[in-house]
């Protein structure tokens, strides 16, 4: 199941006056700008205008894949606890949106975030253009985009039931199904329904999604794994584990840790911050978390792997005065490096204890994990199911970034990879 942020963001000069909303759809993993959509709506209130945007969003996410999770993030304080159960509705223009905002997505797939208004430029910026173009009698629209064809195979995958005997509908067609059932679910409320509206925010959270559908497994606890920056051994490619020098990072490696920082700052998607106890993750860790405005748990199970005696040295020099070791530590798992040190089997152990333990402390939850090599290519093998072996054929930079998700069902999905991109 993929998660979705959606920004949103509604303005009116006047209050009423000429009036206009923004919307941008995010990936919650990778932070990457999906779809954009705005419009100017002519004459209407700010709290309109923004209950607009909303909705435009969630139906722009519900485009791309309607099985999604989704996580809202609004600078109006009023939306955001309106449409949490928290405040009740009571303005009759209001009532209808927030009722068409709620039955885009089955509501126990949607949280909301107030976040501030420096913190939310994107979806502005895209409201202000709308009013803008309002402003000079253009009714300016975004266009949205055409169903993918993941939403295609999403309405024709084996999840759905089987079809009756004689029923020779085609994918395209039960796609197009599907995304009438959306419309449905998102359009103009009947007659008499606005009066209920405050009703159905609340208790359509529990409500299933009707029709085909994969099962439900609530909003995934996505790690965000980042490796922290270099310190003087990183350039000079020397095993640097936990049982070594514990050094700190390099000027290149604090510049890097910066550049990542405001990488996630721009993604916004962040909720907690875990370390390992080594020193370079945990001023890693501190960068960010300055950046970001959040605090620093430290987790031991992050902790790089211990390669015994080769600490220190380049794998040069480790074939030189270990070669038998390094051969053994090379084909089998359970091996260890010469003086004691952990075997990836071990460390899998370790990482996969880990793993469940933070999974149940932060569901449905976004976590930086700072941490290392080893452990990040851990998380990422075990992921994939793939052998002890592919730890060799994966790359992972310095103040590199991955992602994984874990469901309610056991199932994990690698979303990001070694992404370099903030550093270029």
């Amino acid at each position: 199941m993929r998660e979705f942020v959606v920004e949103a963001d509604g303005g009116s000069r006047g209050n009423p006056g000429p009036a206009g909303y923004g919307s941008v759809v995010r990936d919650a993993a990778t932070g990457e700008t999906l779809t954009e959509v705005a419009e100017s709506i002519g004459v209407a209130t700010n709290n309109v205008a923004e209950y607009r945007g909303l909705l435009a969003g969630l139906r722009a996410a519900h485009r791309l894949d309607p099985s999604a999770t989704v996580h809202v993030r609004m600078d109006s304080k009023l939306v955001v606890e309106q449409m949490s159960g928290r405040w009740k509705i009571r303005h009759p223009d209001m009532k209808p949106l927030a009722m068409q905002a709620a039955r885009v997505f089955p509501p126990d797939r949607v949280t909301y975030e107030w976040i501030p208004r420096d913190r939310n430029k994107h979806a502005d910026r895209l409201a202000n253009e709308a009013m803008d173009a309002g402003a000079r009698g253009e009714q300016w629209t975004e266009p949205a985009p055409a169903p993918t064809a993941e939403v295609a195979a999403q309405a024709a995958s084996p999840a759905e039931p089987t079809a009756p005997p004689g029923d020779a509908r085609t994918g395209a067609a039960k796609a197009r199904e599907a995304l009438a059932r959306g419309r449905d679910r998102a359009g103009t409320p009947a007659d008499g329904e606005a009066a209920e509206a405050d009703a159905d925010v609340r208790a359509a959270r529990t409500v299933a999604s009707p029709g085909w559908a994969p099962a439900d497994m609530g909003a995934p606890a996505t790690f965000v794994l980042l490796r922290h920056g270099e310190t003087p051994l990183t350039p000079q490619k020397r095993f640097s584990g936990s049982g070594g020098s514990d050094p700190s990072l390099s000027e290149a490696g604090r510049e890097q840790a910066e550049r990542a920082a405001a990488a996630l700052a721009r993604r916004g998607t962040i909720q907690h911050i875990v370390a390992s106890p080594l020193a370079r993750t945990r001023e890693t860790a501190g960068i960010v978390a300055e950046r970001l405005g959040l605090e620093v748990s430290v987790d031991d199970g992050l902790r790089e792997t211990d390669f015994g005696a080769w600490e220190g040295l380049t794998f040069a020099e480790v074939r030189e005065r270990h070669p038998d070791d390094l051969n053994a530590w090379l084909a089998d798992p359970e091996a260890e490096p010469t003086g004691g040190g952990e075997s990836f089997a071990a460390t899998a152990t370790r990482i996969a204890a880990t793993r469940d333990k933070l999974t149940a402390a932060y569901p449905g939850r976004t976590v930086l994990l700072v941490t290392h090599v080893t452990p990040i290519k851990t998380f990422v093998r075990l992921a994939l199911g793939a052998p002890p072996e592919s730890l060799f054929r994966m790359e992972l930079s310095a103040a590199s970034l991955s992602a994984v998700a874990y469901y309610a069902d056991g199932n994990a999905s690698v979303r990001l990879f070694n992404d370099t991109s903030h550093l270029r």
